[in-house]
């Protein structure tokens, strides 16, 4: 790698370290409830974010293409160190919510533009072969990073109640040192406003009325003229919804069902992040026998098979089940990454493509959060989980079916894609063959 690329890779590992390292996470429920607040208005605020997240997604993707994904990252650490300061500010209803709308805006900004930017700054310095493992490991320094720190909330709010959003604060802050840190790049996508993103480079483009609808429609147009970016995208929403739901909203009711008592809970997601860690770091580890898009689908279901085996398994089953759970999810999330990055076409709007991405599985987490909360009123969380596995068999049999059909084409690639995982993990940078896989095809 160039010096430049060791750059970028390390500002990025400790930009995304430093920006999610939410302290508040473990304890936010009991922090509200101790402020006065409800659980309806708890869990309330929690759905009008989700719904802020889609829409604040539309913009913000426009606006990272439009002033350049370095100045979209350091924006979101600006507005994130903000919303952590919220709570310390008015411990209230209106306190909280204006904390989780800032987070939503917060995050919105950065959830295109930090994987648009380390993928064009490899790909400018021709180094983009790294990018896989790079997304991996720091998506694994992140969770390592909980997994230290998730522990310590409860000592720290002994001594200052406030502690876990100060420093949640903090870390955003220093998210922030690392984004100012972050060297411009020689590609569209990282110009500071000066023809960023467009889909032919116009400079000064970013400043013309009506710029954000015109690279919206790019995107939508990218989108529609390439049905393997859309069935790329479509095959990520079964791994982002069955993570996020499992992981978040069901955590505690399976654990709960199972008689593991709230004091083990912490336990219980620090073995689970240690093994999400573990495989974000090591995409390599797949077998070269399968191509990436085969072991995104196997991933899936062995996510969904893991739910249902949630239902039939005893306490220490249940730890174990999930511990695979988030494993396998580790595993997945960088290759899938790679893949929607790789299939977007040269010169499209890279940040607003991948802000669609992520409003389509935050849309779909949305409608199964709702789902999920009638199940568990109904007291049925063990149908929940096997009607989840189910839909997601079906969903991914489609997938399947619309790939082998031949109706939607897949662009061919200068290596196989089990090649270049595997050229992650020797270290040589270079696909099987000694060529360069060419950044601006899509794979």
């Amino acid at each position: 790698m160039t010096d430049t690329a060791r750059r970028i890779i390390r500002l990025n590992y400790g930009f995304q370290l430093l920006f999610n390292l939410l302290w508040w996470m473990p304890v936010f429920y009991a922090y509200q409830k101790a402020a006065g607040l409800s659980d309806g208005q708890i869990f309330g605020i929690q759905s009008i974010y989700y719904v802020a997240f889609c829409l604040f997604e539309i913009p913000t993707g426009l606006i990272a293409d439009r002033i350049g994904t370095r100045n979209c990252l350091r924006a979101g650490a600006v507005v994130m160190t903000a919303a952590n300061l919220a709570p310390v500010l008015s411990a209230s209803y209106t306190g909280f919510l204006l904390h989780f709308l800032a987070i939503a805006a917060g995050r919105s900004l950065t959830s295109g533009a930090a994987s648009a930017y380390l993928y064009d700054g490899l790909r400018a310095e021709k180094c983009d072969e790294h990018y896989l493992k790079a997304e991996g490991t720091a998506r694994a320094l992140g969770l390592a990073a909980k997994v230290v720190c998730w522990p310590l909330v409860g000592p720290l709010m002994a001594l200052a109640h406030t502690a876990p959003y100060v420093l949640s604060a903090a870390s955003a802050a220093g998210s922030l040192a690392c984004a100012v840190a972050l060297p411009r790049l020689t590609v569209p996508g990282d110009g500071d406003g000066a023809g960023a993103g467009t889909a032919g480079g116009r400079a000064g483009g970013g400043r013309r009325r009506g710029a954000f609808l015109r690279d919206a429609g790019s995107a939508l147009r990218c989108v529609a003229s390439s049905p393997w970016l859309a069935l790329v995208m479509m095959q990520g929403v079964a791994v982002f919804t069955l993570s996020r739901i499992c992981q978040v909203n069901l955590f505690q009711p399976i654990l709960l069902d199972h008689g593991i008592g709230e004091s083990s809970h912490g336990g219980v997601l620090a073995a689970m992040t240690v093994a999400e860690a573990v495989a974000s770091a090591r995409p390599q580890w797949l077998s070269r026998r399968l191509t990436p898009v085969a072991w995104v689908s196997v991933l899936s279901l062995a996510l969904a098979g893991t739910l249902a085996g949630l239902t039939l398994g005893g306490p220490w089953a249940v730890v174990a089940l999930l511990c695979l759970f988030a494993a396998a999810t580790g595993f997945a999330y960088p290759v899938q990454r790679k893949l929607v990055n790789d299939a977007v076409p040269a010169h499209a709007p890279r940040a607003t493509l991948l802000s669609v991405e992520s409003i389509v599985d935050r849309a779909v987490c949305a409608l199964a959060a709702v789902a999920a909360g009638a199940y568990l009123s109904a007291g049925r969380l063990d149908a929940l989980l096997w009607h989840s596995a189910l839909a997601t068999a079906v969903l991914l049999g489609v997938f399947q079916l619309v790939l082998r059909s031949g109706v939607v084409k897949r662009p061919s690639d200068r290596t196989a894609p089990g090649v270049r995982l595997d050229a992650v993990a020797d270290g040589a940078g270079r696909p099987a063959g000694g060529g360069r896989r060419q950044a601006d095809t899509p794979s």
